[in-house]
């Protein structure tokens, strides 16, 4: 397999160029919002309030915008999602101001940053989908492996930039400037998008109503083993395993290593899956692909539980470097998984059915972690969503052997002859 086969095609690299500064403003922009929500509050429970306000939009447009995504044309669509994050940016550029609060009071400063991130969750699940079936219109078939680890190990790299210079440019600049930098990397995404040509729409079914898309998309995904079960896999590992949504908790008042050892927290998951990620254009996972998902997932779990019962700084960022590294391995498998196994016409259901899986549990998962911290402390939650991470892999593995021994070589080397 060539390790830069996507690579050669100058519309993905411009295409990772704009992922990548999108992904880097989106990620910075959840730090800066929580060190700034957390500092006002120093309440757990309004981090996984954070989580919630993306959620539920996220949630409940996902499927609709999954339909619209299968109807449109992708390039133009892509546009309308980066220029709708932006203004969400400047919004919070503005909010972040210091001077406003002799203006508003901090409740209604905090409540308008909620309504900006509900906004943000309404954008992101247009945005997913758009983005997946963009790449397999840009890229031939025979690429889309290769494309769909590039893509993720773009977007591994923005996450672990993001959060670090979130910590650091707190530090430095403050809260309202690091908001301010968010804003400057999401235009420069969207100048990036306009020097890729518009695609056509391969959805023979252009005006096919609503309800009748929507049952098509989750038929195939629910009759489909491999989608199904690597989605409910890692979903229900982010769900549990979301211990980065209390990060500020471990920072401030567990590790105390303030808003630059935040950062470093932040990135070290990023970091550990970007570096698996890189590792895999070389070192393809596609082989036993069921297994090594159980295994990256069960390990996930034990770097949770490490990491919740650390007292030191730098055992914490080692159990969360692992902790990146192994769900690097399970991203690289569902996303190829997801490439190889979905026709051209469904790429926007399938996708946003995705994201309901497994985007829109970081959010549940981060509300999941506060409600859990506030009922029986930030420790025992983290360990908790650990330990039920680990049950769900025993149980996944147990009831479904199809899955457990699922293989993609015979599904690469068809695309790769393509």
């Amino acid at each position: 397999m060539d390790p830069y086969a996507a690579l050669r095609f100058r519309e993905f690299n411009i295409f990772l160029i704009a992922r990548f500064a999108m992904v880097f403003a989106w990620s910075m922009q959840f730090i800066v919002i929580e060190w700034q929500v957390y500092s006002m509050t120093k309440d757990p429970w309004s981090l996984g309030i954070i989580g919630l306000m993306e959620v539920i939009p996220a949630v409940s447009t996902a499927l609709f915008a999954g339909h619209f995504v299968d109807q449109k044309e992708k390039r133009n669509l892509l546009i309308k999602c980066i220029f709708g994050f932006s203004v969400i940016s400047l919004g919070l550029f503005l909010l972040s101001d210091p001077n406003l609060t002799s203006v508003f009071s901090a409740k209604t400063i905090l409540y308008s940053i909620y309504f900006l991130v509900f906004l943000g969750g309404i954008v992101r699940a247009f945005l997913g989908p758009t983005i997946f079936s963009l790449i397999a219109l840009i890229v031939p078939k025979k690429a889309y492996p290769n494309a769909a680890i590039w893509s993720s190990t773009t977007w591994q790299m923005a996450s672990v930039l993001g959060p670090a210079l979130a910590g650091f440019s707190i530090s430095w600049i403050g809260v309202h400037w690091s908001m301010c930098l968010i804003f400057a990397f999401s235009i420069m995404a969207l100048l990036a998008i306009f020097q890729i040509e518009r695609k056509p729409i391969l959805n023979p079914k252009i005006g096919e109503p609503i309800m009748e898309s929507l049952r098509e998309g989750l038929r195939f995904v629910f009759n489909s083993k491999a989608i199904f079960g690597a989605l409910t896999l890692d979903m229900i590992a982010v769900l549990f395993g979301g211990a980065v949504a209390l990060l500020p908790v471990f920072a401030q008042d567990i590790l105390h290593v303030g808003s630059e050892g935040f950062g470093v927290l932040r990135a070290a998951p990023a970091v550990g899956a970007a570096i698996t990620m890189v590792g895999s254009t070389r070192f393809p996972v596609h082989k036993y692909a069921g297994k090594k998902l159980l295994w990256a997932v069960f390990g996930f779990g034990i770097s949770i539980i490490l990491f919740g019962l650390s007292t030191s700084f730098w055992l914490s960022v080692f159990a969360l470097f692992m902790s990146g590294a192994l769900d690097g391995i399970s991203m690289v498998i569902r996303q190829t998984i997801l490439q190889l196994k979905t026709p051209d016409e469904m790429r926007g259901r399938v996708a946003s059915v995705n994201s309901m899986f497994v985007g829109s549990s970081n959010e549940l998962g981060a509300f999941e972690s506060g409600a859990t911290a506030k009922l029986m402390g930030t420790v025992t939650a983290v360990v908790f969503g650990g330990t039920m991470t680990l049950l769900t892999v025993g149980f996944t593995a147990f009831i479904s052997p199809t899955f457990r021994n699922l293989d993609l070589r015979k599904e690469v080397e068809e695309h790769e002859s393509t």
